[in-house]
């Protein structure tokens, strides 16, 4: 047994100080191009830099899958801002503004990427949005926009 070992340790030795091959002296070119992404062979097993809680990178935690449908259907509820309510023939309509600054009109039962408009008042939007954590009792929320947050009542 103790054999085995000093031979294993004596092969890791030599393998450590022996000379790098004529490949791994070769100065690289100034013209090469930059190595390929990471890329993790996983064999059924997931992968340790991955974020546990989001679906991006290692190091992008915040990282969030891209939404599909162009328009108000891929614009998340946290990603809403309102902007005005106006009053149309018989409802009142939203005037919400997206994170690429665009502005758009919403009415009530309108679908978002990850809830639904329940109504709108003169004061702003209530929101139902879709709860995504597993451990949560309650799969959908309450989210109320207004018009006029508390930061706008202090300037």
């Amino acid at each position: 047994m103790r054999s085995l070992i000093a031979v294993a340790l004596a092969l890791a030795t030599t393998a450590l100080w022996s000379a790098p091959s004529a490949s791994a002296q070769a100065a690289p070119k100034a013209d090469a191009q930059p190595a390929a992404p990471y890329n993790y062979n996983a064999e059924g097993r997931r992968d340790p830099f991955l974020s546990l809680t989001g679906g991006g990178t290692g190091t992008d935690t915040k990282a969030l899958p891209k939404p599909t449908a162009a328009g108000i259907a891929g614009i998340r509820v946290d990603e809403l801002s309102v902007r005005g309510i106006m009053q149309s023939r018989e409802r009142l309509v939203a005037m919400v503004q997206g994170p690429d600054n665009r502005t758009y009109l919403i009415h009530q039962g309108d679908k978002l990427a990850d809830g639904v408009v329940k109504s709108i008042t003169p004061q702003g939007l209530v929101l139902v949005q879709d709860v995504s954590d597993p451990r949560a009792k309650e799969k959908t929320r309450d989210v109320r926009k207004l018009l006029r947050s508390p930061e706008d009542k202090k300037e």
